[in-house]
């Protein structure tokens, strides 16, 4: 283990305990401090990260911090004491990109733990940790990947970003709605919801990111490793489709520009645009190597989605649909739209990975509502995969035809622990005229609540290929990804409304090297 890596588990487990800091979480008094979000690095390639933060003295009032540019200064160190230096610059905090700043790192080593931080003025950012990715042609002999989603502010405490933070990941992979759209602004988190202050213009839902970022557990997970991300719906509003949202409002659009400019101001993200300043279509969906031991799918299943199916009249949104509904035959109609399912193919082709993790939204394995004795049967939300299964089964056969090595669908998005089979003919047991396509693994919120574990007992019993679910529970996936296996622990919470919550194993799985499912241990 090297030194820097040995000195960051030592403060993580210090800082799990609630100890105190100094150093990387330190900060000076008083409400003019410029880094009040802290700091946060993401989307690593073998020689180069990007450096994240945003200059904003009031997370509560953006009005505090004058509309003029900022000079920042930035440097990226081999050590936490920032005596021998990597790399350093300085970067422009724009008004016109509500002072954030993206700092895209070249001419790093790979496979490398580095410390950063940025200074304006006299005041110097908390130091994260970050690293790059591993060489193209090398097998790392192991990935140590947290995954989360769904962190409600109004529904309980950021504790599992602490022990995110805690287990020193090598990387977190946060799979949507990092804000949600609603609540009162304010930087505590309440005993009790109070839907209120909904956001649709650019300055509400930078003030929510500004908000969810105060958090300092928040900002402790994002310090611990590079984070690569995609969002969801309530990044912009519950349940959209592409251009359509639940009020069917014709100036949705604008609204949807105004929500993905302001999650591209708060993120470690590299900004593809097909048009400078066209905010209303950026590209979400990435691809990230981790040496020939994994490839990263970033999808993008909002953005270019079809509505949805046989949704109720007068209104946009979800539903519960049962297989009468003609539009789910219908092959027109796709989750990520035309080009990225192209993109997503020629991933898998060209993968050389011995693991393509295919990190999305929500789950791809069926989950019928109601018993399912014959084909006809079902009812399904119209919101995740069930409700675009010509969409979904072509991407089974992209895989298929692709030989890309062992793939594991990684899911949120409702708020449950999944662990499941996914299959060509979810219908019929795993055979070999009906083989385990892939394994999906699903994570339960940060926060955000669900629906009793009894009737989640029920979707077990009604969906076979499911092999476990717990909605119960708060927290996050941890997984380690070696070349002979892949092992996922669901961490749960014993508290969400407690800070300084413990937390517990709910359950384990091995996925083995070269036999899709997964084996419970």
């Amino acid at each position: 283990m090297d030194a820097p890596r040995r000195h960051f588990l030592q403060y993580a487990a210090l800082a799990a305990g609630g100890i105190a800091l100094p150093g990387a979480y330190a900060r000076p008094a008083g409400t003019s401090y410029p880094f009040s979000l802290g700091v946060a690095s993401g989307s690593p390639l073998p020689d180069s990260v990007l450096l994240w933060t945003r200059i904003l003295n009031d997370p509560l009032n953006a009005a505090a911090t004058p509309p003029v540019a900022f000079s920042v200064r930035w440097e990226v160190a081999h050590d936490q004491a920032f005596t021998r230096i990597a790399a350093r610059g300085t970067a422009s905090a724009l008004p016109a990109l509500a002072h954030s700043v993206h700092v895209d790192v070249r001419g790093l080593e790979p496979a490398r733990w580095y410390w950063y931080r940025f200074m304006l003025g006299e005041a110097v950012s908390p130091a994260g940790r970050t690293r790059t990715a591993p060489a193209p042609e090398s097998m790392p002999a192991a990935l140590k990947l947290a995954v989360a989603s769904c962190q409600h502010w109004e529904f309980g405490s950021y504790a599992a970003h602490r022990h995110i933070a805690a287990a020193a990941p090598d990387l977190v992979a946060f799979l949507g709605d990092y804000i949600y759209e609603w609540g009162p602004y304010q930087l505590a988190h309440p005993a009790s919801a109070v839907r209120t202050a909904e956001s649709f213009s650019l300055a509400e839902y930078r003030a929510r990111y500004a908000q969810y970022k105060s958090d300092p557990d928040l900002q402790g997970a994002h310090l611990a490793a590079p984070w690569i991300v995609t969002w969801d719906d309530h990044e912009v509003a519950n349940d959209y489709a592409g251009e359509r949202d639940e009020r069917l409002d014709a100036g949705f659009a604008l609204r949807r520009a105004a929500a993905y400019q302001a999650f591209y101001e708060h993120m470690p993200l590299r900004l593809v645009l097909a048009r400078p300043g066209e905010y209303a279509g950026m590209r979400m969906y990435q691809r990230y190597d981790w040496g020939r031991l994994a490839r990263f799918h970033v999808l993008d299943d909002r953005q270019y989605r079809a509505t949805h199916a046989c949704a109720p009249a007068g209104r946009g949104g979800s539903s519960s649909v049962t297989r009468a509904c003609a539009a789910l035959r219908d092959p027109g109609r796709s989750m990520l739209g035309r080009a990225q399912e192209g993109w997503l193919a020629e991933g898998f082709t060209s993968s050389k990975a011995r693991w393509n993790l295919i990190a999305q939204q929500t789950p791809m394995a069926q989950s019928s509502q109601v018993p399912v004795h014959k084909t006809a049967d079902g009812r399904f939300w119209n919101d995740g995969w069930d409700g675009y299964p010509v969409a979904r089964q072509r991407l089974f056969e992209a895989l298929g035809k692709s030989g890309a090595a062992n793939p594991v669908v990684l899911a949120g998005d409702v708020h449950t622990f999944y662990a499941s089979d996914l299959l060509g003919d979810f219908n019929r047991p795993s055979s070999r005229r009906n083989p385990v396509i892939a394994t999906e693994f699903c994570g339960t919120s940060v926060t955000s609540g669900s629906r009793p574990q009894a009737r989640t007992l029920q979707y077990l019993e009604m969906n076979p290929h499911t092999k476990y679910g717990r909605s119960d529970k708060r927290g996050f996936m941890l997984m380690d990804v070696t070349p002979d296996k892949t092992t996922t622990v669901f961490v749960g919470l014993d508290d969400v409304r407690i800070a300084q919550s413990g937390k517990a194993t709910l359950a384990s799985f091995e996925v083995a090297n070269g036999k899709a499912g997964a084996r419970q241990v």
